[in-house]
């Protein structure tokens, strides 16, 4: 006769494991359900939502009000998201490192063009370079991380001002000191309103040799999670590489595409800012 095997301790502890797992994995599916509602859910819309038994979803919902990731209206008895998914949302994206989240996209840029890829901030009325991936040419366009240039006569710092608050900017805009560096730079306020005002509509900024001649550089904006422009990400070369054909064929929506990326990295939900 043979005889079935007896379970071990062994046995009952990985059984637990697989169960203990399994809720887990079921309480995720049910929070990202209620993530994707509109608005507060019944229990049993729920339940047909995730594809679970009533009394289980019911179980495990019970579990997460305790913990505070479920809250429940107090007459309908619908549920929706609690604070505590709020408050650790929140605080896991302003851990984000922006640099660590750009840089591959910064690397692809530059695997893609062989141009050099920038990610930069803005500081007042001037631009500063914070990351860099550099194009493989002898002859390339180089900012370390650190080197700070005008605002005004960049295509980054050309987004990172289009996307300040109308106070911000009146504030920024009287201080400025429209030195003209090349023929192309702009040298009046209300020359440079109407060039930010058209980088709002069009979603990025482009440099025609406005701080260097024979330079092109075209930019885009990072938008954080609260919506606002953070960060500029760019690439910039000699004009006789990158050309207009080149900016308007490939390289704007190249560089816009890897904005937005890095921009839904970093928890924003729409391609452009509220300006």
């Amino acid at each position: 006769m043979v005889q079935g095997k007896k379970k071990t301790p062994e046995d009952s502890s990985t059984t637990k494991k697989i169960k203990g797992v399994q809720a887990v994995e079921r309480a995720l599916i049910i929070l990202e359900a209620l993530a994707k509602a509109e608005g507060p859910v019944s229990l049993s819309s729920l339940s047909a939502e995730v594809g679970l038994h009533v009394s289980t979803v019911h179980r495990l919902l019970s579990t997460l009000a305790r913990r505070g990731f479920v809250e429940q209206e107090p007459n309908q008895g619908r549920y929706r998201l609690g604070l505590k998914i709020f408050e650790i949302g929140h605080r896991a994206l302003y851990s984000l490192d922006i640099r660590a989240v750009a840089r591959p996209f910064l690397r692809q840029l530059v695997e893609e063009f062989n141009e050099t890829a920038n990610l930069a901030v803005l500081d007042g009325t001037e631009v500063v370079y914070i990351d860099q991936v550099e194009s493989k040419n002898m002859i390339k366009m180089m900012a370390r991380p650190g080197t700070r240039v005008p605002a005004y006569c960049t295509g980054a710092g050309k987004v990172l001002l289009a996307g300040l608050p109308a106070f911000q900017l009146e504030r920024v805009l009287s201080t400025l000191n429209l030195r003209p560096y090349t023929a192309a730079s702009i040298t009046s306020v209300e020359q440079l309103k109407k060039e930010l005002e058209q980088v709002r509509r069009q979603g990025y900024a482009i440099d025609r040799g406005e701080l260097e001649e024979g330079v092109r550089c075209v930019a885009a904006p990072i938008i954080n999670h609260e919506q606002r422009v953070v960060a500029a990400l760019s690439v910039s070369g000699p004009s006789n590489r990158i050309t207009e054909e080149l900016l308007q064929g490939r390289l704007v929506e190249a560089v816009c595409r890897a904005a937005r990326a890095v921009s839904e990295a970093l928890g924003s939900y729409a391609n452009k800012p509220r300006m």
